[in-house]
């Protein structure tokens, strides 16, 4: 085999393997006695943006760090700055049920 022909091949299984998806799935189990003291499940999925959408799988799309749908830091400031001036605004004003005691 030719140094030319390794990259290729490396490409078309990666193209495969995104197009089609992959899984590898493995269970670890530590166990003293037979007692079972943990178990890690682990689980791998492998496979392009476009295939993991016909999945049903878009947990990205709806995750605020990862999508930019998401709102900004900077969004989140200016809401919790606007937020606190209308408290002030609330608290600085009369007391009204305090002064229609009977």
């Amino acid at each position: 085999m030719s140094v030319d022909a390794a990259p290729a091949n490396l490409a078309d299984i990666l193209e495969r393997v995104l197009d089609k998806g992959l899984v590898i799935a493995g269970d670890i189990r530590v166990s003293l006695l037979d007692i079972e003291l943990l178990t890690i499940r682990l689980r791998l999925l492998i496979a392009s943006v476009d295939r993991a959408r016909e999945m049903g799988i878009d947990w990205w799309e709806h995750d605020p760090s990862l999508s930019s749908g998401g709102r900004s830091t900077r969004e989140l400031l200016a809401e919790n700055q606007l937020l606190k001036q209308r408290l002030a605004a609330a608290e600085a004003l009369p007391d009204r049920q305090g002064g229609e005691s009977g």
